[in-house]
């Protein structure tokens, strides 16, 4: 059967790279690609390639329903499994089903298949008893050989990061080296800017001329990075002004605009936004909008007999209307995958629209073109930065922050991302080796056994796997002792001795609150030279340029470069305070300086 749909290019390479990795590895993959783009058209063809069982799931039926339409445009039949589309269809060689439909009905997927397709795969969590995972585990146990395939615009999850694990470009997506991931490769990528620039998808016209902007700042945020409804709502009570001002213009620039699609923050905002649009032009959609009804809205909304919708976290997957040119965001979210799924509606071709106008009112701090870090921001004031790796050479992309001219002060990565070797090899499936990744740590916990250097969240070492001492009860011990200093350190000082036969460095630590403690290294004993290079300068500007120091004079040419530790301990000798402990790159409970 000759297919309808002629692929596009990218289209076609992501088919392609689907069958050659599948070919050579029984690993799970992802393929990137911006919304927008056409994953129904890439579903639909591995689909019709596909020689045995395939089962394709999401999580909405608008998208089964998409997905599965885009099959049949083939002149194939595959069933239907979803509650909401009252089918339950489980015998043909292709199932588009809902992932909470099939989680109901296990029993009735007990065949034998040979691939797992999941769209909008960054809802996929690596809890083993997630939805998922349990399907997953289930066709596994019919199949060890089982293919999982994931497609996705946003690959990331807010408190995870990226959902995988090696890109086919070469390098590791991962913080952490115990840090599970749900898939292992992604095997194909575009960019959200590709796609515009050659003309697939509709510029954004992102304006920062909001009359009036909600701040969010003022609340606490949950483990997630989001905010509870009822603070949210406690605070936009008091704003109703603004909200008025904020539709008033909404409506203005909406003049010379096709559809505008508004996002509220929670269900009473939107009904209070909704109050203000004008009755018969506007709809609102929430999670509790009846689902009869709620299609009926979306249906005069495409048709055009509606201009405004508002809605509730409802309408971020799974809803196609390309006359959509205004997208207004009432909402906080620090997740940028939701962010450009919001914006992601309005970014599809139609006939006559130019560009499609997105304002944030909500002050949300996320760029659209490069969230390629993945990780949230340790602070307001970072941006992705590049640090070349000292080991291997591989340009990593971390969350840190600049000088005037462009140069890294700072930076937040903890492992080199790059990977060894090539990371693709024309072997058999069962020789392909796991790509290597490189092993150079910007950040790092040295275990005090064997002196390997581990991830600095790590509680065993990955050499000799002895267990390291957590730095916060480290902290806790010395601080219960009567004889023991603990200082926040806010920065080091450096001096020079040179006595009749010795060279002495002294570094004097700096509290934060006004508390000194000072240690000497004598350079011209080698095993004290080798201390302070293993302790200093190995971290050297963030560990970018480590240096072994043979003379004092080199370390203070480069002492602006030099690394404080976060934490030093010291204990009580006779006459003065002894260092016994710097604690490095802390990520714990206790407060560091400033």
């Amino acid at each position: 059967m000759n297919a309808p749909f002629k692929l596009r290019p990218y289209q076609q390479e992501a088919v392609d790279a689907t069958l050659k990795h599948f070919r050579k590895s029984d690993d799970s993959a992802v393929i990137v690609l911006p919304t927008g783009a056409g994953k129904s058209l890439v579903i639909a063809e591995l689909a019709r390639l596909a020689r045995r069982k395939i089962l394709v799931l999401t999580h909405v039926k608008e998208l089964v329903e998409q997905n599965h339409a885009k099959y049949q445009s083939y002149g194939l039949t595959g069933g239907v499994f979803s509650a909401g589309l009252k089918r339950k269809e489980n015998l043909h060689q292709v199932t588009f089903a809902s992932v909470q439909s099939v989680s109901a009905n296990l029993d009735q997927f007990r065949d034998e298949y040979s691939l797992i397709i999941i769209d909008e795969c960054h809802r996929v969590s690596e809890d083993d008893s997630s939805q998922y995972q349990t399907i997953i585990g289930l066709l596994r146990q019919q199949n060890d050989s089982l293919k999982v395939l994931g497609l996705t615009a946003t690959p990331y999850r807010l408190g995870m990061g990226w959902i995988y694990r090696y890109h086919y470009r070469g390098f590791v997506r991962s913080s952490s080296d115990e840090q599970d991931k749900p898939f292992e490769h992604c095997i194909y990528e575009l960019s959200l800017s590709y796609m515009i620039h050659r003309g697939y998808l509709t510029r954004p016209e992102l304006v920062n001329a909001a009359v009036a902007q909600y701040d969010f700042s003022v609340l606490s945020q949950n483990r997630s990075g989001e905010y509870a409804e009822k603070d949210v709502n406690q605070l936009l009570g008091k704003h109703r002004r603004v909200t008025r001002a904020i539709i008033e213009q909404v409506m203005e620039l909406a003049v010379k605009r096709q559809a505008v699609m508004l996002f509220a923050a929670t269900v009473d905002h939107a009904r209070e936004i909704t109050g203000y649009l004008p009755e018969q032009q506007t709809a609102l959609i929430t999670g509790a909008t009846d689902l009869n009804e709620r299609d009926f809205l979306i249906q005069r909304f495409k048709q055009r007999q509606l201009k405004y919708l508002v809605n509730v976290s409802v309408l971020t997957t799974g809803f196609d209307a390309p006359h959509v040119d205004f997208i207004a965001i009432l909402r906080p979210t620090q997740s940028v995958s939701l962010y450009q799924q919001i914006v992601g509606r309005g970014l599809r071709l139609d006939e006559g629209k130019q560009d499609c106008l997105v304002i944030d009112y909500a002050g949300n701090s996320v760029n659209l073109y490069h969230p390629e870090v993945g990780e949230k921001k340790p602070n307001p004031d970072c941006e992705p930065v590049q640090v070349f790796c000292p080991g291997c050479g591989f340009a990593n992309i971390f969350w840190g922050k600049t000088d005037s001219e462009g140069h890294v002060i700072e930076h937040f990565g903890r492992r080199c991302q790059g990977l060894l070797g090539p990371a693709e090899e024309e072997e058999p499936a069962a020789q392909i080796r796991r790509p290597e990744q490189c092993d150079y740590r910007f950040r790092f916990k040295e275990c005090p056994h064997c002196g390997a250097e581990n991830d600095i969240a790590a509680r065993n070492c990955q050499q000799c796997k002895k267990a390291i001492i957590d730095p916060d009860d480290q902290l806790r011990d010395a601080l219960k002792l009567k004889d023991a200093m603990v200082i926040r350190c806010a920065g080091v000082t450096l001096s020079a001795h040179n006595g009749k036969n010795e060279s002495k460095l002294r570094i004097t630590y700096h509290g934060e609150d006004g508390e000194e403690l000072s240690e000497s290294f004598d350079f011209s004993k080698p095993a004290q030279r080798k201390v302070f290079n293993k302790l200093f300068g190995r971290r050297l500007a963030n560990s970018q340029v480590p240096q072994e120091f043979s003379r004092i004079e080199q370390v203070l040419e480069m002492q602006a470069l030099l690394t404080a530790p976060d934490f030093v301990i010291a204990r009580k000798q006779k006459h003065y305070w002894q260092v016994q402990e710097r604690i490095f790159d802390y990520q714990g409970n206790y407060r560091k300086a400033y």
